[in-house]
Formats: C-alpha cells, structure tokens, sequence
C-alpha cells in the first residue's frame, strides 16, 4: 500500500538507484579515458621506437648498467669513474633529496622569523623584514645562486689564508671544513635508542590525545627522546674522537667539506623560498580570530605562549595548503644548481646524455624522479593537513 502522507519514500529507492547508476556511469567514463591515455601513450612509444631504429639510434634503459667515465665532485654515497650510470644518477637522486629537505627546513625557519617580524609592535623590525621579502621575492633565484656562489668562490680567501674562527673550523673558497666525530661502535646503537625513543614518544602522544591526559606532553617526550641515547653514549665511555681538517698540498683533508656549490645552492633556496614562506605564515597568523590572543593574554599567558600554544597551531589549517605549493616548487627549482656546478639530478643526466646520446631516456628519468619526489612531498603535507584540519561536529 503506498503512503501518500509521505511521498518521499517512493522516490528514495529511485533516487537511490539513479544516483548508483550516475556513479556507475562516472567510473566507467574514467576507465574508458584511463585505457585511451594507455592506448596513446604505447602508439606514441611504438612509433617513436621504430624512427629510433630506423636512424639507428639506440634506446632503452640498458645503458643505465654500463660504465660511466666522470667523476661527481659532491656525492653521499661512495663514485669513481668506472661505476654505472645507474649509481650516478643515484647519487644525483640523492644530492637533490639533501638540498631539498635542508632547504624545506631551512626556509620554513626563515619563514617563521620574518613573520613573526612583521608582526613585531617595532617598526624598525617591520620595515626591515618588509624590505628582505620585497627585495628577495623580485630577484630571480637563478641571479640569487649566480651571486652566492661568486660570493663564496671568489669573496672568501683561498686555502692558504683560510679563516679559522675556531680551532678545526675552516672557511676558504673551496668550501668550510668541519670536525667530524671519528666512527664508534656506540653510534649505531646510539642511533637505534634514539629511533626507538621517538617511536614511544610518538606512541606516547597519541596515548595522551586519546586519553586526554594532562601529563606535560613536552618534557616527558623529550625525556624518552634524549635520555636513551645519551646513557648508551655515557655507558660506552663517551667516545667523542674528532676527526680534524687539516691543510694536505693545495686543501684541507679530513673532517666534514660543504663545497661552495652546495652552500651556495641552499643559501639560495632558503632565502628566497623565506620570503614566500614569510607571507604564507603572516597570513595565516593574521587568519587566527583576533579574540583567540586576546582570551590567551586574559588568561595570564604571556605573548610569547600565545603564538606558541594558540594562535600557530590555528593558523596550521590555513598555512598547511599553501605551504605545500612553496616547498613543491623548492623541490623543482633546485635543478637549477645545474648553473652553478652542483652535482644533482639534472646535472647527472646532463652529464650522462653526452656520453649516451640518449636523451629520451635522460629526459624521463628526470620527470619521473620530480614526479615521485612531489607527489611523496604531496602526500606527506596533505596527511599533516588533515590531521590539522578544523574538526565539524
């Protein structure tokens, strides 16, 4: 029998099935267009390799096995002529990731300190840190690393007249050398308890958001943090055996170099990526209701704690989106080092292209890397988002 004081139910099961049958439709369009993208791609890939073939060009990924003849000035893990090409571009792989994620830290940093600059009651402050992001925002970063790396290359002293402001400590033309601590058997162990540390401490804060628990979340973590591997380092005796600089022929040897390419390049990206990073900070700052410091201030809490405990942590929800843009570009702009010397990514496959000729090749390898490198960046920033996102009850 229908109810006709409620029509509504009659059309519930249609609408139902009407909206089932739009989404049905709606993965079957993307399907479609999923496999005429395949379909394109291999027509376009069968037809590029038979004009290869015809002039006799050589294709394929097999050269990434062969051996290469150059050497990699900077490299984080062990090349000479001779390794594989696949081992070059390992390690420009990997000189992008050190640049990149030093770079993200960094110029998040800067970013902070300018903000909170412009915010500063002191209009000497305010003007300053005004001019810095005017200024760097409006000089092209390629005009940036040029001027850093001439800088250090040419402004700084050579090897014999190296300035030393601390014993071990040198800064030359060549590069700063630093004291390392010379290898221990208690560093591996120090390195697994300070793992092991920040996993309970990340257990331990979720623990406490779920259970609400008023125990002081900071000093207990960073208790279960630095405590572990300090008694494994105070245990072993508390090797600490440096490894010094010292001047051997024409450069120091030893110790820790961070070549003038690579200090130039992440001057460059930090400063520059600041200055946006500052603008992205200071509004969200600005987006947090003004009621939000003036209830902390009435509480007793100092200003200070104010932006520390209220207002940054509102103003996540509203930096979080467009911060994401700021450090995907930083990611993509450091394969401008390839004009200064850096040995990254784009260098490596600059490099490889003129002894293989294999541009295709070369090419794609270093879309394909970006492509990962961004969406991983993309990934990890909109998970943070999420988890920073305003909840609606």
């Amino acid at each position: 029998m229908t109810d006709l004081t409620n029509p509504s139910k009659e059309g519930a099961p249609l609408m139902a099935r009407l909206h089932a049958l739009s989404r049905r439709r709606d993965i079957q369009v993307q399907a479609l267009f999923l496999v005429a993208l395949v379909l394109l791609i291999s027509v376009i890939a069968v037809v590029t390799s038979d004009n290869l073939s015809r002039l006799s060009v050589k294709t394929g990924y097999g050269f990434l096995f062969e051996k290469a003849s150059f050497e990699l000035g900077e490299s984080l893990i062990p090349f000479t002529a001779g390794d594989t090409y696949l081992r070059a571009f390992a390690v420009g792989i990997l000189n992008t990731l050190k640049v990149a994620v030093l770079g993200i830290v960094l110029s998040t940093f800067v970013g902070l300190i300018i903000a909170l600059g412009q915010l500063s009651p002191s209009v000497v402050i305010v003007r300053i840190c005004r001019a810095y992001i005017e200024t760097i925002r409006n000089v092209p970063l390629l005009m940036q690393l040029i001027f850093w790396h001439t800088f250090l290359t040419r402004g700084l002293p050579t090897v014999r007249r190296a300035l030393s402001p601390v014993e071990g400590v040198y800064l030359t033309n060549r590069g700063l050398f630093l004291p390392t601590p010379m290898p221990d058997p208690a560093y591996p162990l120090m390195g697994s308890a300070l793992v092991t540390g920040i996993a309970v401490a990340i257990a331990f804060g979720v623990w406490r958001k779920r259970t609400a628990s008023r125990i002081p979340a900071f000093r207990w973590m960073a208790a279960v943090v630095i405590l572990p591997p300090l008694a494994v380092f105070l245990g072993a005796g508390a090797p600490l055996a440096l490894d010094m600089p010292s001047l051997t022929g024409f450069n120091f040897t030893g110790g820790l170099a961070i070549s003038p390419e690579f200090a130039a390049m992440l001057l460059g990206l930090t400063f520059y990526t600041g200055a946006f990073n500052a603008e992205i900070i200071r509004a969200g700052i600005l987006g947090v209701p003004r009621g939000q410091s003036e209830a902390g201030l009435s509480l007793g809490l100092s200003r200070g704690q104010v932006m520390r405990m209220i207002v940054l942590p509102q103003s996540l929800r509203i930096i979080i989106p467009p911060i994401t843009n700021s450090y995907l570009n930083l990611t993509k702009e450091s394969s401008l080092a390839v004009a200064i010397g850096y040995p990254e990514l784009v260098r490596v496959a600059n490099i490889t292209l003129a002894e293989t000729s294999q541009s295709i090749e070369c090419i794609s390898i270093i879309m394909a890397v970006y492509l990962v490198l961004s969406l991983f960046t993309s990934l990890i920033l909109n998970w943070f988002n999420a988890r920073a996102a305003l909840e609606v009850r």
